[in-house]
């Protein structure tokens, strides 16, 4: 099929208004006003940027069928964070877009005030995506969401497939974006239906929802929408989640969904509206059995609201259920395992725990009180916050090293056939609770059972552990019943699960589908890496740099590769080459069966020896206002001194005795020697920095910010001196030095 590349520029060009049924070939710029078709091929349409999109479609009663045909706007840009503009903007009424592809965009599809928008099999892949800084060894702090407030469309500076406002009675039905960064997200749309989609493999969310309420999410795949995570590392998922409701989203239905290795598989907060008054919340919305597992930090996230969590799938998460401040909530007839705590709920109120199983938790169900509030919080100082009220009846913990762990509240009934076996303390009390009810339960063994203080004024009555109890009864007043065409959406069964394969790049989460190489271990000079990739064709090595030898330099995948690195080495490389079966990379290049396919890798380990000082600055000699005056702190005594081969610092508080929080100088230096050769420096800071090099300045970021990155690219060789100036304002710190060579 011979492809069109239509690159005209948006200026030079007027805008077509399409009148007649027809098929058409898309201009830049283009207004469609009635039903058309599209020729099917590939036209590569610039919007040079946010504000300007390539198509529009605007009316009343329209379907626009892309009949295959593919809006690409990534022309000439080389990586995903280039991309800009908007692929096609929506307006009106009843309008329905079907078999498009749409790629290369910051926002693929906007759609603002649509009543009844169609959006039918449509694929919206390798859209926008930021290259993230975090790295094997550390998590760099740029890489942090925040989707507190989008009240003016904020969120759209994080990009997305679908981007919907204002419209009511949508429908998206079996539509793709992967390796993106947003999946679909919602803002003040309510009575939508979205099912049988396909958001996965991206680096944010699958599904956002902000003030969007009566929708109902179904029978989509939304696994791996992560970024944050390094296995062995760090595991915070740093705000990504497979669905995501915000500020005052209510009575909403998400069932049948698998948002696996997702950073929270669901994460719901109330919104800044009630953390301010105390009123409102999401409320009212049911969590039915969907499948949550392996993320990386909670497999559901539920706070400051009213919810029901039922029958949903909760394996291999740091928190099962974390629920703070929720209120009057239900969970019941959820399986949770393997997860270092089962249900946590900090400040709660009259929530119910009901029919749970637990097995090979660490901890079962922790409730707990603070001891206090923060003070600028209007939540706190305008509801009931203590910990009480809860009803915990006819759950099963089996294997469970404790399965309690509650402290500091009060009326808590532990009755109605709990079972328990395979624990090793039974209830942990760090702090005395009251009006504390354990009876009727079933418990096999006496471990742990011996802590009088804990059980104190309890009546514990043992009986034989029985059968678990069938909670399909119970259940079946909040039962979802499947859409006649929803689609299956559990994880294939030759699927590789667990956060073990939670594999990220700079780019996003590894999909599985292009061939990969994956540090894995280093011990000593022995270097262990899995190489992944498609089943059917073979890799081979066709270079290496430091490497005195390897276990083997071909096969299938997937394979074990284990290195010798050469003593003294600093750059550390692999090229290899497959050849096999037709494969698209993570960019959404196709390379056909056959053609070889290069990929590789490369690290970096040159250590420098840092000289780290830290000052208290006043008002006179203020960063922003005086810069001199800072700069000559070097001249006096420093209040604390480090020496370090790694420049990586986090602070969320004093960095050293004797330094204040806030208000604080961070001056480093160090002198080494280099290898000839082209090298890139990154330095993430907050607040101000500045970066020198032989006394010239390369970086120079002096202002009050959140975690920023700045990057040079420099040619070294010799000995050369580095310096870096950092002020920290007030609030969370951090300053980060990375270096890597650039390859020839």
């Amino acid at each position: 099929m011979k492809k069109q590349l239509l690159l005209l520029a948006l200026a030079s060009l007027a805008l077509f208004s399409c009148t007649s049924e027809q098929n058409l070939v898309p201009k830049q710029g283009m207004i469609i006003t009635q039903s058309a078709t599209l020729h099917q091929d590939t036209f590569l349409i610039n919007a040079k940027d946010s504000l300007h999109s390539a198509l529009i479609v605007e009316g009343e009663n329209i379907t626009v069928d892309f009949a295959g045909a593919v809006l690409d706007g990534g022309a000439g840009k080389e990586t995903p964070d280039q991309f800009s503009g908007t692929g096609i903007v929506i307006k009106g009424k009843n309008i329905t877009l079907k078999n498009a592809t749409v790629r290369g965009f910051k926002v693929a599809i906007f759609a603002e005030g649509v009543d009844s928008l169609k959006l039918l099999d449509c694929n919206f892949s390798y859209n926008w995506r930021p290259r993230l800084r975090s790295i094997r060894e550390r998590e760099d702090f740029s890489d942090w969401l925040s989707f507190h407030q989008n009240e003016k469309d904020e969120w759209l500076r994080y990009g997305a497939a679908i981007y919907l406002k204002n419209c009511q009675n949508a429908l998206v039905r079996g539509c793709t974006a992967t390796q993106g960064m947003n999946g679909m997200l919602l803002t003040n749309c309510n009575d939508g239906l979205f099912y049988n989609n396909k958001f996965h493999f991206n680096s944010g969310l699958g599904v956002g929802m902000y003030r969007s309420s009566r929708n109902r999410v179904m029978h989509n795949q939304l696994d791996w929408n992560v970024r944050g995570y390094s296995h062995s590392f760090y595991q915070r998922g740093q705000d990504s989640a497979g669905i995501l409701v915000y500020e005052q989203s209510s009575e909403n239905v998400f069932a049948y969904n698998s948002a696996t290795h997702s950073g929270d598989g669901f994460f719901l907060w109330a919104g800044q509206s009630t953390m301010d008054t105390g009123e409102g919340g999401c409320n009212d919305n049911l969590l039915y059995k969907n499948d949550f597992s392996h993320a990386p930090t909670n497999g559901v996230e539920v706070t400051f609201s009213r919810n029901k969590i039922i029958g949903n799938r909760l394996d291999g998460c740091t928190y099962g259920i974390w629920g703070g401040y929720s209120f009057g909530s239900l969970m019941l007839g959820n399986h949770i395992e393997n997860c270092r705590t089962g249900i946590a709920i900090e400040q709660g109120q009259e929530n119910a725990i009901i029919g749970n199983q637990f097995l090979n938790d660490t901890v079962g169900i922790q409730l707990w009180a603070r001891a206090s509030q923060p003070a600028d919080w209007g939540y706190a100082k305008n509801r009931d916050v203590a910990s009480r009220d809860y009803q915990i009846g006819h759950n099963r913990f089996e294997k469970v090293r404790n399965p309690l762990k509650i402290s500091a509240s009060k009326k808590v009934a532990i009755n109605d056939d709990n079972q328990f076996t395979g624990f090793e303390k039974l209830l942990v009390a760090e702090q005395p609770n009251s009006d504390f009810y354990f009876v009727k339960n079933q418990i096999v063994g006496d471990k742990g059972w011996n802590d009088a203080a804990s059980f104190k004024n309890m009546n514990p009555i043992v009986k034989q552990l029985q059968a678990p109890h069938d909670m399909s009864g119970a259940i079946r007043p909040y039962a979802v019943e499947k859409l006649p065409d929803g689609m299956e959406t559990a994880l294939s069964e030759g699927q590789l699960q667990g956060r073990q394969y939670i594999l990220m790049n700079e780019w996003g989460p590894f999909n599985f589908e292009y061939p990969s190489i994956w540090l894995r271990n280093i011990e000593g000079d022995k270097y262990t890496f899995l190489l992944l990739g498609p089943p059917e064709g073979n890799w081979k090595m066709v270079n290496g740099e430091g490497w005195a030898g390897f276990n083997q330099k071909t096969g299938n995948f997937p394979a074990m590769l284990i290195a010798t690195k050469k003593e003294g080495a600093e750059s550390l490389s692999f090229d290899f080459e497959f050849i096999g079966q037709a494969i698209t990379d993570q960019f959404g290049h196709f390379n056909k069966k056959g053609k070889p396919f290069p990929f590789g890798f490369m690290r970096f380990e040159k250590k420098l020896d840092w000289q780290v000082s830290w000052y208290n600055y006043e008002e006179a000699t203020d960063s922003l206002q005086h810069y001199e005056a800072f700069k000559n702190l070097k001249t006096q005594s420093p209040v604390s001194i480090k020496t370090t081969d790694d420049l990586y610092f986090a602070w969320w508080g004093s960095p050293a005795e004797g330094v204040s929080e806030d208000k604080f100088a961070t001056f480093a230096e160090a002198e080494f020697e280099i290898e000839l050769g082209e090298y890139v420096i990154e330095l993430t800071s907050d607040d101000g920095v500045k970066l020198f090099l032989d006394g010239k300045k390369l970086i120079d970021h002096w202002d009050i910010h959140e975690p920023a990155v700045d990057e040079v690219r420099v040619k070294l060789g010799g000995k050369h001196k580095l310096e870096v100036e950092h002020f920290e304002g007030g609030g969370f710190a951090t300053l980060d030095f990375r270096m890597r060579r650039v390859r020839e």
